[in-house]
C-alpha cells in the first residue's frame, strides 16, 4: 500500500474519500488492516477528518522507493533518452489536462510527487503511473452510470452490457488525450510502445 501511494503522500494529505476510491474494489476492512499495519510501523499518520499522511520516516522510505525507481528506469530506458524528453512532455500535459475530468482517485494520485532533481525517466515512470487512475475513475464513471457497483461490476460477464460500460469508460477515459494533437498522440503511442520493460 504505501509503495502504490508513493506519488501522493509524498505531495500530500490523502483524504478517506480519496482512499476510498483508489481501493474501491478492496474489501474496506482489508484496506484498514493495510492501513493499521503503515500506522503501527510509523510510517503513516491521522491528520484531521481521517485524513493520512506520511511520518518523517515514511517519508524517508518513500523516498528511497523514488530513488530506485529513478535508478530502475535510468538503467532500463538508458538507450532512449532523446524519446525520454519528448514523451515526458507529453505525459506532463495529459497529467495536468485529466484533472479537469478525473474522480477521486486521480484527485488524490495526481498530480504525482515529482523532486526538483529527477531524472527524465523517473519524471516519465510516474507520470505514467497516476494517469492509470483517470481510467479507474472513467470506468467506475461508466459502471455506475450503468446502475451497477463495485461488486456487481466483477460479475458481469462477457456481452453486450460490458462493451457497453467499457466504450464509455473509453470515452471518459479519453479526454485528456484529446488535448494532445493526432501527431502527438501517434508520437505518444509509438514512444511508449518502443520503451523496453
Amino acid at each position: 500500500m504505501l509503495g502504490q501511494l508513493r506519488t501522493a503522500l509524498l505531495a500530500r494529505k490523502i483524504t478517506a474519500a480519496g482512499l476510498a476510491a483508489v481501493y474501491r474494489y478492496r474489501d474496506a476492512d482489508d484496506v484498514r488492516r493495510d492501513l493499521d499495519g503503515l500506522y503501527a510501523a510509523g510510517l503513516i499518520d491521522k491528520t484531521g477528518g481521517d485524513a493520512i499522511q506520511a511520518t518523517e520516516s515514511g517519508r524517508a522510505v518513500l523516498t528511497e522507493m523514488y530513488e530506485v525507481s529513478a535508478d530502475v528506469a535510468a538503467e532500463l530506458w538508458a538507450d532512449q533518452e532523446g524519446s525520454l524528453v519528448d514523451l515526458n512532455d507529453l505525459a506532463e500535459r495529459l497529467v495536468h489536462a485529466a484533472l479537469a475530468s478525473g474522480g477521486d482517485a486521480y484527485t488524490t494520485m495526481a498530480p504525482p510527487h515529482e523532486p526538483a532533481d529527477a531524472a527524465v525517466g523517473l519524471l516519465l515512470h510516474t507520470r505514467l503511473s497516476v494517469l492509470r487512475y483517470h481510467r479507474a475513475d472513467a470506468h467506475a464513471a461508466a459502471w455506475q452510470a450503468a446502475g451497477l457497483t463495485s461488486s456487481t461490476i466483477s460479475q458481469i460477464p462477457a456481452g453486450p452490457t460490458r462493451v457497453a460500460i467499457e466504450t464509455d469508460t473509453n470515452r471518459r477515459a479519453g479526454a485528456p488525450y484529446a488535448t494532445l494533437s493526432p501527431d502527438e498522440r501517434i508520437t505518444l503511442l509509438a514512444g511508449l510502445a518502443a520503451l523496453p520493460g
